[in-house]
């Protein structure tokens, strides 16, 4: 498997309501050298969590104690500007398995997908009501089943449904990426090589 499949995540979650957050901000050019997708998560948003003697600030909200999960909450157009692939690899090395927003950039969401992040949008409203019941209760949790493809706030029952392409869809449930796809189908493409 190229990475964890995902069906059905309970999780608390990380408030982060900000607009138009880019790629840059998500992972800083300097820290794209490595090609591997391992140790990206140190320095997901490096500049915001750090000062200049690399002292974590302590009011971005990934150094603040009072909340932890697996999903993180952005505001809308998360992911915007260069299509670096090491953004999607540093929310996920993180820890993150799924980002929620009212608006995502295609690459950014294309990228997430096939590293095993689920993107979920919601809408506005249905996002506000997500930070609300956070800023209530850091412990709330929300219930992401993609296979149902729904997201629900456990604290209040409210629910959305989200869009999903199919075969990316097929991908997260089973733990695939492109390759991997290809390779469960081996003996179906070895079959047809025979017959034509």
């Amino acid at each position: 498997m190229a990475y964890d499949s995902f069906s059905v995540l309970t999780s608390t979650a990380v408030p982060m309501p900000i607009e138009n957050v880019d790629t840059d901000q998500i992972i800083p050019a300097r820290f794209l050298k490595a090609t591997e997708r391992k140790g990206f998560g140190d320095n997901l948003f490096r500049d915001w969590r750090y000062d200049k003697n690399d002292q974590p600030k302590a009011d971005f909200v990934l150094n603040n104690p009072t909340y932890s999960g697996k999903i993180l909450v952005g505001g809308k157009n998360f992911g915007s500007g260069s299509s670096r692939e090491h953004a999607a690899w540093a929310i996920y090395d993180y820890g993150f398995r799924c980002v929620v927003s009212s608006f995502f950039a295609d690459i950014f969401r294309g990228n997430s997908i096939n590293i095993g992040i689920l993107p979920v949008q919601v809408s506005p409203e249905f996002l506000h009501q997500i930070f609300e019941a956070i800023e209530k209760d850091a412990k709330s949790e929300l219930v992401v089943d993609l296979p149902a493809q729904t997201i629900t706030i456990s604290s209040t029952g409210a629910s959305e449904s989200f869009e999903i392409n199919g075969y990316k869809k097929h991908n997260l449930l089973n733990g695939f990426d492109d390759i991997d796809y290809l390779q469960a189908m081996k003996s179906e493409i070895a079959a047809f090589a025979t017959n034509r």
